[in-house]
């Protein structure tokens, strides 16, 4: 079998690459970047059977509460914030949200990035006090302009979504979603590159 290796950088240091080398890196850069959609679809798949005590998996608690925003006429990107706010649960079990807001941040509005990132202080409202924490923790916030939007994220489509019995879309309902939304950075460091 002769198989061809993919062209590659010379340099051995950073400071020793040329444009050439640059430019061999960023089509392999984009190329790959183009399939990060596939491996965020396969590691929220991770999630499945990982009940973590709860009365649902993982990854049915994110489809419900992508299905709950869906249902109630959100646009694409909070359904993808929705899907993919606890994604974190697994590389990130103290700090999870940060995890989803850090992946989603160069796709989403500031506004949507704040929700994601803040969303683990605003559920505790439901149980910190039952750990020994503040579950009032949140009103920190009470002044931040997005503090409104985060609670009813919490409650109207986070909080809710633990339930086995309630409509759930399948994860290849929202696939496309997640396509078009990580499709191309709003922001982002390399976003002048890219143009």
């Amino acid at each position: 079998m002769n198989s061809v290796l993919p062209e590659r950088a010379k340099f051995h240091h950073m400071k020793d690459g040329t444009a050439e080398d640059w430019q061999i890196i960023q089509g392999e850069f984009f190329a790959f970047a183009q399939t990060l959609p596939d491996r965020v679809l396969g590691h929220l798949r991770e999630l499945e059977g990982d009940c973590g005590g709860f009365p649902v998996d993982r990854l049915t608690h994110c489809l419900q509460t992508a299905t709950l925003a869906h249902k109630d006429g959100r646009d694409e990107e909070y359904v993808v914030c929705a899907l993919l706010h606890d994604i974190g649960d697994t590389l990130g079990p103290y700090n999870h949200a940060d995890v989803a807001a850090v992946l989603l941040q160069p796709f989403i509005s500031e506004q949507n990035h704040w929700m994601i990132k803040h969303h683990a202080i605003f559920q505790g409202y439901y149980f910190f006090h039952h750990l020994g924490l503040d579950r009032d923790m949140h009103k920190q916030f009470e002044d931040h302009p997005h503090y409104a939007y985060t609670r009813e994220f919490i409650e109207k489509y986070d909080a809710p979504a633990f339930d086995p019995d309630a409509e759930t879309y399948s994860l290849e309902f929202f696939e496309p979603m997640v396509r078009r939304v990580m499709a191309a950075p709003k922001q982002s460091l390399y976003k002048a590159a890219m143009e």
